[in-house]
């Protein structure tokens, strides 16, 4: 064992039951953990957190960990929410152990199971409607009634259920329940359902099957089946857990252990796939990898880098009671990796024209720019400068106040990368907004080779009129108005609904940038990081705002 699984402070509930586990001998210090995700949605935030618990935990102790996609119920599930959440866990940057596994490779040895618990008289079949079960279980306050059906003999159960299998009933006539005890404060153990009827095609196993198992009945024994030492999951499924012990314990089989922690919620976002699938179906956003959405398809398209994710969950921790994690912990995350990783690039959102009047009218330069500060070997590039350029409107002002350093009538101000301008002139439209200004450049004092004495407080960016080209720029905000949309009694989370949060503009980038391929992140200087979406086109390139610059979080 490594010093530092030696050292109790440096490890979380979950590894000190683990390293106890290792320490005493079971499983033969064997540590396999398993991520089982429903493929009836797009992997979140929140899943996320589970990802990098159950790898990193795995890691840790030298262990495995399998993916195991929890195809139980074919009303939901589509093979490409199967793909996606392939694609999203190898994007994290996590290799499962092997073969992608499904609870649907299981049903046969399932099936079986449940045959052996109808022989040993704990389960039967019974013809109850929903609605009668529901009422037939009590309250938590209130115990249960047993189910007219439950004394059925074990031959009766036999045959029902192998009719169940056969098609011979229909849907909702009949389920399989476990025999448990219904007076139990625990409602999961009053009697709980196994086997539903449900005549729907599975997207992996087609017609076979007619009769699918419910998530509490397989997803210990396919934790078992494969031999999973230890099975980590949200806490709300902390009152599953003497379920889960109570199959393993009545089937004799391998003792998978369940172990919860807390699910990761984060401001401003939802994490229900019902409600999310509700932005969705209703048009809200563009999809599940819309750019606002708290998909890892959407992060990812938005531009947030895995490694920033992975450090979020990992400095969230791993505990007990559920919180709400503050949404600037994970843009400080996102700022850290990129500020590290991107080229700094020219791009202005909200263009003013200025003409530099002493300046050659058919001269082009091309001025060397650093493209990364934070990392010498990203090199350098050269931009071309010409006598008109676009500036951002918000640097310049008409009547500046005295600590804005940036342009003015009578000031001066330093292009990046390129000349010292001092403002002569500016010209407004019949609305009184000025739509171009006029300066003079002092030709000694070109970056990197400034002789001229002159002086510029302020740095701004630029774009050379001839050669910009035009990019849509979609500028995001926050999905929801309020921290925790979903946590208002009597409110309906989309009434938090953020309609600003997608704006989209034209702006003038340097011409190099059409070529940049989709996904790829850049700074805008002075703007923000952003990212090279995949509806962009050489033609239209198109960006996304990841996040702008300012770092709210470390303030």
């Amino acid at each position: 064992m490594s010093e530092e699984l030696k050292d109790s402070r440096s490890l979380n509930f979950i590894e000190k039951i683990i390293s106890d586990d290792i320490a005493n001998g079971k499983h033969a210090g064997k540590v396999h953990t398993r991520f089982p995700p429903e493929p009836n949605g797009y992997l979140h935030i929140g899943h996320a957190k589970a990802i990098v618990v159950n790898f990193e935990i795995a890691k840790k102790f030298g262990g495995k960990t399998n993916l195991r996609l929890d195809d139980t119920n074919p009303t939901t599930e589509e093979t490409h929410y199967v793909e996606n959440i392939k694609k999203d866990i190898n994007w994290l940057g996590y290799e499962w152990e092997g073969e992608e596994r499904y609870a649907s490779d299981y049903f046969e040895q399932l099936y079986e199971y449940a045959i052996g618990l109808i022989k040993k008289g704990m389960a039967y079949v019974d013809d109850s409607t929903p609605e009668e079960i529901a009422e037939m279980r009590g309250t938590p306050t209130v115990p249960g009634k047993n189910s007219p059906y439950r004394e059925r003999s074990v031959e009766e159960n036999l045959r029902l259920f192998e009719g169940m299998r056969n098609e011979e009933f229909p849907d909702g006539s009949k389920v399989l329940r476990a025999k448990g005890d219904m007076s139990s404060p625990n409602m999961h153990m009053r009697d709980s359902i196994m086997y539903r009827i449900k005549h729907e095609h599975h997207h992996r196993t087609g017609d076979d099957w007619c009769i699918y198992p419910m998530y509490d009945f397989a997803h210990g024994q396919s934790d078992s089946i494969e031999g999973i030492t230890h099975s980590l999951c949200s806490i709300e499924f902390e009152n599953h857990r003497p379920l889960y012990d109570w199959y393993i314990d009545k089937l004799e089989i391998f003792p998978s252990r369940q172990i919860e922690f807390a699910r990761m919620n984060v401001s401003y976002m939802i994490t229900s796939k019902r409600k999310l699938k509700k932005l969705v179906d209703e048009k809200y956003v563009s999809g599940w990898d819309d750019p606002r959405m708290p998909t890892l398809a959407g992060m990812r398209r938005r531009g947030i880098p895995p490694k920033a994710i992975r450090e979020f969950c990992d400095e969230a921790g791993v505990a007990k009671r559920t919180n709400v994690i503050e949404i600037e912990k994970l843009e400080y995350n996102t700022r850290q990796v990129l500020n590290k990783t991107t080229a700094r690039v020219m791009a202005v959102l909200n263009p003013l024209k200025v003409v530099i009047t002493n300046y050659p009218e058919d001269k082009v330069e091309y001025m060397e720019t650093v493209n990364n500060p934070e990392d010498e070997s990203m090199g350098s590039r050269k931009l071309p400068f010409s006598r008109e350029l676009y500036i951002e409107r918000d640097d310049f002002m008409i009547d500046p106040p005295k600590k804005f350093f940036r342009l003015g009538p009578g000031r001066n101000v330093r292009l990046k990368s390129g000349y010292i301008l001092h403002c002569e002139d500016f010209k407004t439209d019949d609305s009184g907004e000025v739509v171009e200004v006029y300066c003079a450049y002092y030709p000694d004092s070109k970056s990197g080779e400034d002789t001229s004495g002159v002086k510029a407080k302020g740095v701004i960016h630029w774009v050379s009129v001839a050669h910009a080209k035009d990019a849509e720029v979609r500028m995001y905000d926050r999905l929801f108005t309020d921290p925790t949309p979903d946590a208002h009694e009597g409110k309906d989370y989309l009434e938090f609904f953020n309609e600003k949060s997608l704006e989209v503009i034209t702006a003038k980038v340097e011409p190099a940038l059409v070529e940049v391929e989709p996904g790829r992140r850049l700074q805008f200087m002075r703007k923000g990081y952003f990212c090279v979406d995949t509806d962009s086109t050489k033609e239209n390139p198109v960006f996304n705002l990841t996040i702008s610059l300012r770092d709210s979080w470390k303030k």
